[in-house]
């Protein structure tokens, strides 16, 4: 924590000074350093200043609502970290202050105890914060070759990629269909130490089952029908490079053992030779299958898989990835707008909202598509919402079967059939941030996961839950960067 003279670990913003220098007393014995100010055009002054971080704001204060001060600091650059005290438990404050902004609310009279659990999460999440913006600092998309994104599951691919960049360990890459696992692979090598020698990719799922074995392993003349001259496999192409097997669960059992002794020997043997050869290849490989249920259900060699998955790489899927779907389909926009002698420059608010709702079953890919079959048919210097077409949709129920509850008798977009119900066990005993979260999980779940819907039951505008959801999975990352750069 801060010393005396050092920048304040906290701000108090509390106009009653007997009330404030208690709980700068609370904090002082806690370690925790603090600054007071009575009036919110002074506590604006001093925030303007970029030094403090974490703020316990009362909302009542002589010249001004201390909620506006929040709003006023969220157009600012400042990252602040907010802890609300008010005497008024009710939920309509409550809910204003979450809706500004607010990282958390203690409802006066609160223990000592609360304040310090409350304030001690606050700064660590701010400390938090800081570390993935050093990462974000750190680990540029430009740093990593071939990748579109700052979200935070992102840079936690990002700092493994680093981290497995110069071992000769074999990796093993898990995601679903389209979410970049041979970009990720190229991206493996080309930040590698092997970077100037060969890069190789093997689809297993895309040769047959009689040539897959020659296609990595070479064959000698007349080894087999057709084979009317010798040929190098894929591992002897990439001799001092990477060997990259894409699906490699939809590899042959037989021909896993011979994979397995490769990787134990270093050594391939030809298909239909009967002399060794060394091969030195970085291997990499690729699945969109869980490989844990194949080898539970004897699909692949357990040995196999141990050998392989010595370091570990999952992709989120693009859904998970929050405002990244934009900066993906901008720069697909740039690209195939100037291939196709295009004018487009940007993407609609209104467009922006529908990719953001969409939850992509074809990930990257699909997107890829979506945004150069626009660019294909459609004229414009901005992408409208009618020239994306998104035909593989979340699976929902009709309009029909919603209601909008607490909202029956008023005029609704929706048109009642059966009231929409969800019940679900709330712990009470949790900070409220945690009980919104709750809450508007809940609501969404109930609605098909239809954010559009959620948000006219929970009244809140789409964006705003968007933002709350993306600032969520956020946490979560920051917590598991922060946990891989302690190991």
């Amino acid at each position: 924590m801060a010393g005396a003279d050092a920048t304040p670990d906290v701000l108090i913003i509390e106009d009653t000074l007997s009330m404030a220098l208690m709980y700068q007393q609370h904090l002082k014995k806690a370690g925790i350093s603090s600054q007071i100010c009575q009036s919110g055009r002074h506590a604006l002054i001093e925030l303007r200043k970029g030094n403090v971080t974490t703020v316990l704001l009362d909302l009542q204060l002589p010249d001004m609502n201390g909620l506006d001060i929040i709003r006023e600091m969220e157009g600012t650059n400042h990252n602040i970290t907010f802890i609300v005290i008010t005497a008024n438990g009710s939920v309509n404050t409550a809910v204003d202050a979450m809706r500004s902004g607010a990282y958390d609310f203690l409802i006066k009279p609160f223990p000592t105890e609360k304040l310090l659990t409350t304030v001690k999460n606050a700064l660590e999440r701010t400390e938090l914060t800081t570390t993935v913006k050093v990462l974000k600092q750190g680990l540029s998309t430009s740093s990593i070759p071939g990748f579109v994104g700052e979200s935070a599951p992102m840079l936690a691919v990002y700092k493994m990629i680093e981290n497995v960049a110069d071992s000769n360990a074999a990796v093993f890459i898990t995601g679903e269909s389209g979410t970049g696992k041979e970009v990720t692979a190229q991206a493996i090598h080309k930040v590698s130490q092997r970077r100037d020698a060969p890069f190789i990719a093997l689809n297993c799922a895309a040769l047959p089952e009689n040539l897959i074995e020659s296609e990595i392993f070479g064959h000698v003349k007349g080894a087999f029908t057709g084979a009317q001259e010798a040929r190098k496999g894929a591992a002897s192409q990439a001799n001092g490079g990477t060997l990259f097997l894409d699906e490699i669960c939809e590899m042959d059992i037989g021909l896993q053992a011979k994979l397995l002794r490769f990787l134990q020997t270093g050594q391939i043997k030809r298909v239909g030779s009967d002399w060794s050869e060394d091969v030195d290849v970085r291997i990499v490989c690729a699945t969109n299958r869980n490989p844990v249920v194949e080898v539970a259900e004897k699909r692949f060699r357990e040995d196999l898989f141990y050998r392989l998955d010595v370091l570990s790489i999952e992709l989120p899927p693009l859904s998970h990835r929050g405002r990244d779907v934009i900066l993906l389909g901008e720069s697909f926009l740039r690209t195939y707008s100037a291939e196709e002698g295009k004018e487009f420059k940007s993407i609609a608010p209104a467009t922006q909202d529908l990719m953001l709702d969409y939850h992509w079953p074809g990930n990257i890919r699909e997107l890829q598509n979506t945004i150069r079959k626009a660019a294909v048919v459609h004229d414009g210097v901005t992408l409208e919402p009618h020239m994306i077409s998104l035909n593989s949709a979340r699976p929902s129920a009709s309009r029909g079967d919603y209601q909008l509850i607490g909202m029956a008798e008023s005029k609704s977009i929706l048109t009642p059939k059966e009231s929409l119900k969800t019940t679900f066990t709330l712990d009470i005993h949790q900070p409220m941030a945690n009980i919104e979260r709750d809450i508007i999980e809940a609501v969404i779940a109930s609605c098909n996961g239809s954010i559009p819907k959620a948000s006219q039951i929970l009244e809140l505008s789409p964006s705003t839950i968007y933002r709350k959801r993306e600032a969520w999975s956020q946490r979560e990352q920051e917590v598991l960067i922060s946990s891989n750069i302690s190991a």
